[in-house]
């Protein structure tokens, strides 16, 4: 781009005026190439949080990022290709079942995930807690797991939207992180550069999640639909609660094991709900049920006669993991030391601060602070309490895993400080808010 510099379209952006699609795919591929330097880009971004960007411009940073390294090629792969993604939160383990039991109703699910950083693991870093289970596949590889299991999860690689690597890296230590327009394009310029056919969104709202308020989240859910479906996309979203940890585990290898809970028809109602009205959604896009009823028939159907925990199995076998985890738990990685938390007063579960209890597994070992943090797969906790249950003092509240004695007190102090208690009851947070999907080009919200 001739005539301009990157610190007039700063100036543009600061006063809020609108940057051409010529203007913003100029500073993107300097992003890209490093010939714009960081704080550049800071000051572009800074002004972004603090001025928005149109429906236009967020569109097309979008497509830039999502063009600016390599767009994957589905199309060997047989079947409506279905994508998930979650916005982030504690104890989000969801992305594990849900392949395994929508790949065993026949849904296609090829995902590629991301590393954590922040309060705990990401899904990556989750199945690397699976003995040998390879997270790091080609593409012929994860295709023919793909064909023949109806699913795989690998790391995303280095070459699919670079743009975005850089851009949440300045992100994350300038706080810019919480900018709708700056969170859309994030999210789905790697969803877009994924391949799928369907890209089916959970938002979360609430204390452990980017967006505090139920009107947040729905506004970027909204705007992840518009850019999905403007894109050929079928995009849907959901708007879920993250104001207390989705399921009980908060921990790699532990959340491994909620997992094979869930897949068993047990583990925590609120992860359970979340997991199968995804699924629910997934079957029909994929034409595999006519309605949420039929879906979740099905769904329960794959979970109660084994079918879906088989195909865990399957797919950590094709992986190179050893499937013998899901019988013998204790193969996954161990804590040193394990600590009960009881309760200091009763009453009834008026709080559990979601982000409180995540920055508490993250001090274990369990979340990195920065990029370059090991680590520790066997560390975390495990609530036995949610938001509207009755509590006793003295009660166990929680489990503590840890690599020491000192780090087990100091997590103790930490999840008790997580928790209120009120003397009269208080109802539990809704699980599931709304359901964003368009229609002959209009949004369209569904409140459950």
């Amino acid at each position: 781009m001739t005539g301009e510099t990157l610190a007039e379209l700063i100036q543009l952006k600061k006063t809020g005026r609108e940057l051409s699609d010529r203007q913003i795919s100029w500073w993107i591929e300097g992003v890209t190439n490093g010939s714009i330097p960081d704080y550049q880009t800071t000051a572009m971004l800074m002004a972004i949080y603090f001025k928005g960007m149109s429906p236009r411009e967020t569109a097309w940073l979008t497509h830039c990022i999502s063009t600016s390294g390599d767009v994957i090629d589905l199309s060997s792969l047989k079947g409506i290709k279905c994508d998930k993604h979650s916005s982030g939160g504690v104890a989000d383990t969801v992305s594990i079942p849900l392949i395994a039991i929508a790949a065993s109703c026949g849904a296609v699910m090829p995902k590629m995930s991301g590393r954590g950083l922040g309060h705990t693991g990401g899904t990556i870093d989750k199945l690397e807690a699976i003995p040998g289970f390879n997270v790091n596949l080609t593409k012929a590889q994860f295709t023919e797991i793909v064909n023949r299991w109806g699913g795989a999860i690998m790391a995303q690689t280095s070459d699919v939207a670079p743009a975005d690597k850089k851009l949440y890296a300045l992100r994350d230590v300038t706080a810019t992180i919480d900018s709708i327009p700056l969170i859309a394009s994030s999210i789905m310029g790697k969803k877009l550069a994924s391949g799928a056919d369907v890209i089916v969104l959970d938002v979360k709202w609430g204390s452990g999640a980017f967006m505090s308020s139920t009107s947040e989240a729905i506004d970027l859910a909204r705007t992840m639909v518009e850019i999905g479906e403007d894109n050929g996309k079928r995009t849907i979203a959901y708007v879920t609660d993250m104001n207390e940890p989705l399921g009980d585990a908060v921990g790699n290898a532990l959340e491994i094991l909620e997992a094979v809970q869930v897949l068993r028809g047990g583990g925590p109602p609120k992860l359970r709900e979340v997991i199968l009205t995804l699924c629910d959604e997934i079957l029909i896009q994929s034409g595999l049920a006519q309605s949420p009823q039929e879906a979740r028939a099905h769904a329960l159907r794959a979970i109660a006669d084994g079918s879906a925990l088989r195909r865990l199995a399957d797919i950590v076998s094709a992986q190179d993991g050893d499937p013998s985890f899901i019988d013998h738990p204790e193969l996954l990685p161990q804590a040193a030391v394990e600590r009960t938390v009881h309760a200091r007063w009763s009453g009834f579960v008026s709080r559990i601060d979601a982000r409180g209890i995540g920055e508490a597994a993250m001090h274990l070992g369990a979340g990195r602070q920065t990029k370059e943090d090991a680590i520790d797969l066997s560390v975390g906790l495990v609530l036995d309490i949610k938001t509207g249950d009755t509590v006793s003092a003295g009660q166990k509240i929680a489990s503590i895993f840890a690599r020491n004695d000192e780090d087990a007190r100091v997590c103790e102090q930490e999840i008790l400080a997580s928790i209120n208690v009120s003397p009269t009851a208080v109802p539990p947070w809704q699980t599931v808010v709304a359901r964003i999907t368009r229609k002959d080009g209009v949004v369209t919200y569904e409140h459950p």
